[in-house]
């Protein structure tokens, strides 16, 4: 396993406004100088968290994923976030994870953001995702899954080393955010990269980002507020072997089963 490269933008999003989100996001991403290995866009990154998902989902080739294939052609690299995708005339919240050579896999949110009614527009996932690059195995998660510690758990049969969490997480309860992160790291002994948006949304609701890294021994590698950010950082492989072979208490975590 070798070290990580990873490039997280926390970014404004123009609300429901796709063709304009796509252009800032390039614009953003022309400013990477440095060879990275993974690029990550918030939680529905070309909208916002917008519940009009008749009016603005895409399919599987719409226009934004095809932009995530340009873009991780263009940067050689894997491009990661969640997009409205309609699919057998259900919604999903989606995550896509858009690789150099075209290929595609998905990852769709399973827990349903009640309280702003997300669960009335949208089909929940019932599948991790567990994705393999340079060696690592990541888990790709979506804003509200941070609150539900078994269902990131980490197993034996799906065991990570980096969990992902892309967000429109609210300032609001940006606390919870910025504790949650930490513990669900040290807990699973594995890095953990939340990737928030900032700004107001449509519904002038202001998101702070506090888009962050945190290693697994709950040591902050990088964190960011308030403002537009796209950074490149390196994750080290041996830090996750060694807090693993130190402290081994993954083998004592209960065993269970999710319905």
């Amino acid at each position: 396993m070798d070290n990580l490269k990873i490039t997280t933008f926390q970014g404004y999003l123009f609300w429901e406004n796709i063709d304009k989100n796509l252009q800032n996001i390039t614009l953003k991403l022309s400013n990477i100088r440095e060879k990275t290995n993974l690029i990550i866009l918030p939680e529905m990154f070309n909208t916002g968290f917008s519940m009009n998902a008749e009016a603005l989902a895409e399919e599987m080739d719409g226009k934004t994923t095809q932009w995530m294939h340009k873009t991780a052609q263009k940067f050689d690299c894997v491009v990661t976030g969640s997009i409205i995708i309609k699919e057998n005339g259900n919604f999903y919240n989606r995550l896509l994870w858009v690789r150099p050579d075209g290929t595609v896999s998905h990852y769709d949110k399973r827990h349903l953001f009640a309280l702003g009614k997300e669960h009335d527009t949208y089909t929940p996932g019932a599948k991790k995702l567990i994705v393999e690059l340079n060696g690592w195995r990541i888990c790709p998660m979506i804003c509200y899954d941070l609150r539900f510690p078994v269902w990131l758990r980490n197993v034996p049969e799906e065991q990570y080393d980096l969990l992902l969490i892309v967000a429109n997480w609210p300032e609001r309860r940006a606390p919870h955010w910025r504790t949650l992160i930490p513990a669900r790291a040290v807990e699973n002994q594995a890095y953990v990269i939340g990737v928030n948006r900032v700004g107001h949304d449509g519904n002038e609701v202001y998101h702070s980002g506090d888009s962050t890294c945190i290693d697994p021994n709950g040591k902050v590698i990088y964190y960011k507020r308030d403002e537009e950010d796209i950074y490149t950082f390196t994750i080290v492989a041996d830090e996750i072997a060694k807090v693993r072979r130190a402290l081994p208490f993954l083998k004592d975590a209960d065993k269970f089963d999710i319905e």
